[in-house]
């Protein structure tokens, strides 16, 4: 029953733009560059080198930890585990207080499909799809309750347990044009399978949200031994005198009837079932961060470039804090090695212009540090996923959520050593 989901980046065709122009198009950029800074930021092109980014409380998902929620777990009520898809159904939906706990393990069928039997349902898992389409439904248990023999006249006698056993097999008969009602606050009549429901059954079907799960009534309600029932298409409800409506819990009953085995299992390696198991753990901060890796608070920041491995590292001091693949500039539009300094930053930017006979067009783009006065920066690139190349026209590409981390823990001057 498991199951994995991936969720990629957003791509376009456009690759990372550089800035290399023309003595003219540099002047330009450069009046660019200060008007966009100063709008954005106030004026303030820098602060004292020795000033750190603050931590406000930001958070990054780029360093979370592996965690990762079960797809199997124990029960220890019934000594059963859930697994995968069943799971997933069994938490979303109300979990024990709904379906009950499971008493039996997955049992393959005939027919290609997986079952496993809860106190109150039944899981089924359709490879190929049900008649509907689905893949995960709830089993139609109602049917399996339906007598061998449905009689269509009264016999045994108007007393005693024939008598009783007549009018529960009558009960699954649909009702005929005369034996039907017009809807009313206590009674509606359900065509789709030929039944009605009335009174504390219809009050229970439609004030507990249930309705979902029971689905339409397949039979009437009937009395056995001074109770009250009524089987739906996925359940069967109970009530007798000074007591509330109940869930029958058809699972056991099936089960039972079915001879299934409902022994346990070990526990093993299995946690057992906690919601709390599928909470994840709150991501860090970046003061959280950089104490995690061991490094001192007040050590310099500064980022290291090699723009043969494609690759940035941000350190503390000497202790690495963050790493990760980059793209540089391409052949022809090559990033500039030396010693820089980021003089800038712009919390978002569009980025549109010609460079080198190339046209671009590329907004919003992320968490820009512009570390020299022709248009160089590190950025976030959301257009591509191929970093560890070169594919920019001579900026830093950063995988989006590792350039915020970047933006946010470098402050102004921070130094940027690139090399080969």
């Amino acid at each position: 029953m498991g199951q994995q989901s991936q969720i990629g980046s957003r791509t376009t065709e456009q690759a990372g733009r550089a800035h290399s122009f023309s003595v003219t198009g540099r002047m330009m950029l450069i009046v660019v560059i200060m008007l966009t800074t100063i709008m954005s930021v106030g004026g303030s092109f820098a602060q004292p080198r020795s000033a750190a980014a603050q931590d406000d409380g930001t958070t990054f998902s780029a360093f979370e930890s592996s965690w990762s929620a079960p797809t199997t777990v124990y029960i220890p009520a019934t000594g059963q585990s859930i697994d995968g898809w069943f799971l997933d159904m069994w938490r979303e939906n109300g979990s024990a207080s709904v379906f009950g706990n499971p008493i039996t393990p997955e049992i393959a069928r005939g027919d290609g499909s997986v079952v496993q039997y809860y106190e109150f349902a039944r899981f089924e898992y359709w490879p190929n799809g049900d008649l509907d389409g689905n893949m995960i439904t709830l089993g139609h248990v109602g049917e399996d309750l339906r007598p061998a023999v449905v009689t269509r006249l009264p016999i045994g006698g108007t007393s005693g347990k024939a008598a009783q056993l007549t009018k529960v097999s009558l009960a699954w008969q649909p009702l005929s044009d005369s034996q039907i009602e017009a809807d009313s606050d206590t009674y509606r009549y359900i065509p789709e399978t030929g039944h009605s429901i009335y009174d504390g059954f219809l009050s229970f079907w439609q004030d507990t949200g249930l309705q979902w799960f029971l689905g339409n009534p397949v039979s009437e309600e009937y009395v056995v031994d001074d109770v009250h029932y009524q089987v739906f298409e996925r359940g069967q409800l109970r009530w007798e005198e000074g007591g509330d409506i109940t869930m029958v819990p058809v699972g056991v009953m099936l089960a039972e009837q079915q001879q299934l085995s409902r022994d346990g299992t070990e526990q093993g390696d299995l946690p057992l079932y906690d919601e709390s198991l599928f909470v994840p753990p709150a991501p860090r901060t970046l003061d959280e961060i950089v104490a995690d890796a061991g490094a001192d608070p007040n050590a310099e920041r500064w980022i290291d470039i090699s723009l043969t491995d494609e690759y940035l590292i941000a350190y503390q001091g000497d202790v690495i804090v963050m790493e990760t693949y980059i793209s540089s500039g391409k052949p022809g539009f090559e990033t500039p090695a030396g010693t820089f300094f980021i003089n800038s930053k712009l919390p978002v930017q569009d980025m549109a212009g010609v460079i080198g006979g190339e046209s671009y067009d590329v907004p919003s783009v992320p968490d820009v540090m512009y570390i020299t006065n022709v248009g160089h920066a590190i950025h976030g690139a959301y257009w591509h996923n191929n970093f560890g190349n070169p594919m920019s026209h001579g900026c830093i590409n950063v995988p989006p959520d590792l350039a915020h981390f970047l933006y946010e823990w470098s402050p102004i001057n921070t130094r940027v050593e690139i090399h080969s």
